[in-house]
């Protein structure tokens, strides 16, 4: 039998190595991030000095101010763009997500399993491979240089959301949709006044998933749009050049130092809902 003292030890060095160890990886994770915010203060030269000088001489604060200065176009407006995107694709596929989950959660029709099976294995197909079709078919019917494939794409649901949606309302007890169908409450009625108030962790992680996608996405927006109704994302891509043509980096990085703020706040203010809306997702299967 182990003494309570040699317990207490186990158990204080088991902690330690833990703490030690997420330490380790903290420090591995803010490493890029540090070297973007020092980055981001260098000059041009000092970008571009070997060696590489970890410190600027002196920090270029105004960096931050020739990101609206520099360029020649509005950073607003790009901003909107993909402000408008984000915020428009997020309600339409939390919405067709959450609802696709209360069905497949709740009712129960012949192949709905079957159905569910299906949503599921469309998981394991990389977006990627559908980027052509998708676009050939866009273009055909003239959808291309336009915000209509976010709508469409947002109507369609997502299925790990789905999923994600599914689990949580699987985990409401029975007698409370029993309880309401005897007040003569109807389905929608039922997901609207009782499912979505008490389902506030998944609501909030679908939305700030939606939104940190389409906010960060890059790819999609270069190959439908035009420079005209691009995001912010593309934009900055190429956007800050000096007379000869030559790549001004320091004020790139500072504008995607600027750019990624509103998703580093949403995580902030969000992460507790994400942790609680994945955790309650996976309760019942």
């Amino acid at each position: 039998m182990r003494r309570p003292g040699r317990l207490a030890l186990g158990r204080t060095l088991r902690r330690t190595v833990s703490y030690l160890m997420l330490i380790m990886f903290a420090v591995l994770i803010l490493i890029p991030v540090v070297w973007f915010l020092v980055t981001s203060l260098k000059t041009n030269l000092e970008y571009m000095s070997y060696p590489i000088r970890l410190l600027p001489a002196k920090p270029q604060w105004d960096n931050y101010v020739k990101v609206f200065t520099t360029g020649g176009f509005s950073f607003a407006r790009y901003a909107q763009h993909s402000l408008y995107l984000a915020v428009v694709f997020t309600l339409l596929n939390t919405t067709t997500s959450s609802l696709a989950g209360f069905a497949f959660a709740r009712f129960r029709v012949p192949g709905s399993s079957q159905l569910f099976t299906l949503v599921i294995a469309m998981l394991i197909i990389p977006g990627i491979v559908t980027t052509i079709p998708q676009f050939v078919v866009f273009s055909r019917l003239h959808l291309t240089n336009s915000y209509w494939p976010w709508i469409l794409w947002g109507l369609t649901a997502s299925p790990f959301q789905i999923f994600m949606f599914r689990q949580f309302f699987l985990s409401f007890p029975k007698e409370l949709e029993d309880a309401a169908e005897v007040d003569g409450c109807t389905p929608f009625r039922l997901f609207w006044q009782i499912f979505i108030p008490n389902a506030q962790p998944v609501f909030a992680t679908s939305l700030i998933f939606n939104f940190n996608w389409v906010w960060g996405d890059y790819f999609l927006p270069l190959i439908y749009l035009s420079d005209a109704k691009t995001t912010l994302a593309v934009k900055l891509a190429t956007a800050y050049v000096d007379p000869r043509g030559n790549a001004l980096y320091t004020i790139t990085i500072a504008a995607s130092v600027i750019y990624t703020l509103p998703l580093i706040l949403i995580f902030f203010l969000g992460q507790k809902y994400i942790l609680k809306g994945v955790v309650t997702s996976g309760i019942k299967g």
